[in-house]
């Protein structure tokens, strides 16, 4: 096999290259100092580096032909010595060390882009490292100057390509390996990956890569590949052994894998068992791996290592608005109530200051309780009980609903949940003063496939509610329906651009718009909905103008998300909306709204701040809204 210019072997390459992009996703990293949005709050840089033994300053210059100005984006950004320009290093030995490490990734790096021949040149302070002696020494001024010349060469393409073992019989281009298409490390990685994949779906816990034979021809420029494949035994899951457990219940914590001893193994149920892990909030981090050989009876045991987080938690924070004024709410909940994953939330908020008179504010109050796998693994009980006291435009209102119910996760993107609820209020609004003692079964089906569920760039979410209700103070029955769907599309892979579109409709049937109470009707406008008209000003009004919701609603947004840097996008919206007082939904007085956002992302969410403006605006409509909160408008 012919090795490259700069002696970095291609196997070995190879497996650098995976090394890399592992470490990059996945290594967390200690950090003494804490920033928030780039603002250091406390401890400093100077801090994490004072334990570093006679430190050495040192500068980087990556060289690379101006026509490649894509490529030396990847270099520096493989490059660890650029990375961590900013830090000294341990005297010379580690800036050497450090050095040759550096070549190896950048080589790596020009491997991942096919690049078969290139070759990597490092000097400091003006001398080749393969010409420095091991106890070379840097005397002179710092920061070392170090420089690095990469001289890229020709992008290979893939030559003839064999699958041996016992992967002979599968077509290599089902796994992306087509002669003349990317022959760049990553593209092979992730072909094997594919074909192991592939043969561990058909219940071959075992199945590996025994050998990677790969051969360069610097004639053709074509990379010719021969991957032998061992697929192993069919088996069935054996015993699932639990380490890192500490507060929560190692039992629970194997009953929740979902791994039933004997079945028959799959990959999805290992993946399916780690997302069902951290889906409980009760573990840093999870890992599920099969063992390296069968056990006696021909199945293979699971391990599986999890890290605990602190049970206990707490956070406050608001929204503000022009036309809805600022909000502010805090919570306090514990993860790990009982050992099993049990979780207990206190939460409260205050809304409309600055927009309400004080005895006009509005109070949210409620305590909630969950308890996972209650029947089975996918399952979920829940109760709560909440106290409202508020006064939106529409009605003045006092509540204390509560209720039980249970969820269920069909598969990682399907949920479906049932809930019983009781619900007294007393409410005031444009029809008088009433009380309403409402019994509802809360029925909900949610269809997720979003890539990122703060952020998401493709995929689509659908949610379909139906809730029957009853008034036992009144005798009268009705059923609420509402439906809403988003969906997202990045048209590059940069996902620079993104597409977001969103409609929701709903519908209460069975009962005249005076026997349905208020707080359960309709209404649009706000943030949450049309944005540059005021909270429920949408829809039909009483002789002094406020709002008497509908029987019946319909809304959609379009979105175009336009990321300006890493951290700051620009967003530009258009929204519109429609309430009715008969049962579904009328177009003649649909009202529109558009805007442009400021988004700046975080490890949380993005921080969202909207401004918009009502197109089609009405006597008493808002002039403009301006909005204010975390995560993405939908």
């Amino acid at each position: 096999m012919d090795r490259p210019a700069a002696g970095l072997s291609l196997p070995r390459a190879l497996l650098l290259a995976l090394l890399v992009t592992s470490a990059m996703t996945a290594a967390p990293q200690p950090a003494a100092a804490f920033e928030l949005f780039g603002i250091k709050l406390w401890g400093s840089s100077d801090d994490e580096d004072a334990d570093i033994v006679d430190p050495m300053t040192y500068t980087v210059t990556i060289n690379v032909p101006d026509d490649y100005p894509d490529l030396k984006d990847r270099l520096e950004a493989a490059s660890a010595l650029k990375t961590d320009e900013d830090r000294p290093v341990s005297g010379s030995l580690g800036l050497m060390a450090k050095a040759r490490g550096d070549r190896e990734q950048l080589v790596a790096a020009l491997y991942t882009d096919a690049r078969y021949e290139g070759v990597v040149n490092v000097s400091i302070d003006g001398r080749s490292i393969d010409d420095l002696p091991p106890d070379a020494e840097f005397t002179g001024p710092q920061p070392v100057p170090v420089v690095i010349d990469v001289t890229p060469g020709p992008k290979f393409t893939l030559g003839d390509i064999r699958l041996a073992g016992d992967a002979a019989g599968l077509a290599s281009a089902d796994f992306g390996l087509i002669s003349g298409g990317d022959a760049g490390s990553g593209a092979i990685l992730k072909a094997e990956a594919l074909i192991v994949r592939a043969l561990k779906e058909d219940g071959r816990p075992l199945a590996e890569i025994t050998d990677r034979e790969i051969v360069a021809d610097h004639n053709t420029t074509t990379l010719d590949v021969t991957l032998t494949v061992k697929a192993g035994p069919v088996a069935g899951y054996g015993a699932t052994t639990v380490e890192g457990t500490e507060q929560v219940d190692r039992e629970f914590t194997e009953y929740m894998t979902g791994l039933k001893r004997g079945a028959r193994y799959s990959p999805k149920d290992i993946d399916d068992a780690r997302d069902r892990l951290l889906g409980l909030e009760v573990f840093n981090s999870v890992t599920v791996r099969e063992a390296g050989a069968l056990d006696g009876e021909g199945n293979i045991p699971i391990e599986v290592q999890v890290t605990e987080r602190k049970p206990r938690y707490f956070g406050i924070g608001g929204t503000v608005s022009n036309t809805e004024g600022l909000g502010l709410e805090g919570y306090w909940g514990h993860r790990n109530l009982f050992g099993r994953a049990e979780k207990l939330r206190f939460d409260g908020s205050i809304s409309g200051i600055g927009s309400n008179d004080i005895s006009k504010l509005n109070y949210n109050a409620g305590v909630m309780f969950e308890k996972p796998g209650v029947v089975g693994p996918a399952s979920k009980f829940f109760a709560n009980l909440r106290t409202v006291y508020e006064h939106p435009d529409a009605y003045d209102r006092f509540s204390v609903k509560g209720g039980v119910g249970l969820s269920y996760q069909l598969d990682k993107q399907q949920t479906v949940s049932a809930e019983l609820s009781l619900d007294y209020s007393k409410i005031t609004d444009s029809f008088g003063k009433n009380e309403y003692l409402i019994a509802s079964v809360p029925l909900q089906y949610v269809f997720d496939n979003r890539d990122d569920r703060l952020n998401p760039t493709s995929g689509f979410r659908v949610l379909a509610f139906v809730e029957p209700s009853y008034d036992t103070l009144n005798n009268k029955a009705f059923i609420k329906l509402r439906g809403e769907g988003s969906a997202y599309y990045a048209p590059a892979e940069s996902n620079r651009f993104v597409l977001a579109g969103r409609v929701a409709a709903g519908s209460i049937l069975g009962a005249g718009l005076t026997n349905v109470p208020a707080d359960r009707r309709f209404y649009a406008g706000g943030g949450g909905s049309v944005r540059g008209y005021s909270y429920q000003g949408i829809g039909p009004k009483d002789a002094d103008g406020k709002p008497i919701g509908g029987l019946s609603y319909f809304e959609t947004s379009a979105e175009l998300r336009v990321a300006v840097t890493e951290t700051i996008g620009i967003v530009p919206f258009v929204d519109a909306g429609t309430v009715s007082t008969k049962q579904f939904p009328e177009f003649s007085d649909l009202k529109v709204g558009a805007g442009v956002g400021l988004r700046y992302l975080t490890p949380f969410g993005p921080l969202r701040v909207d401004a918009a403006v009502p197109l089609n605006r009405d006597p008493g409509d808002p002039r403009f809204g301006i909005y204010a909160g975390i995560g993405q408008s939908f």
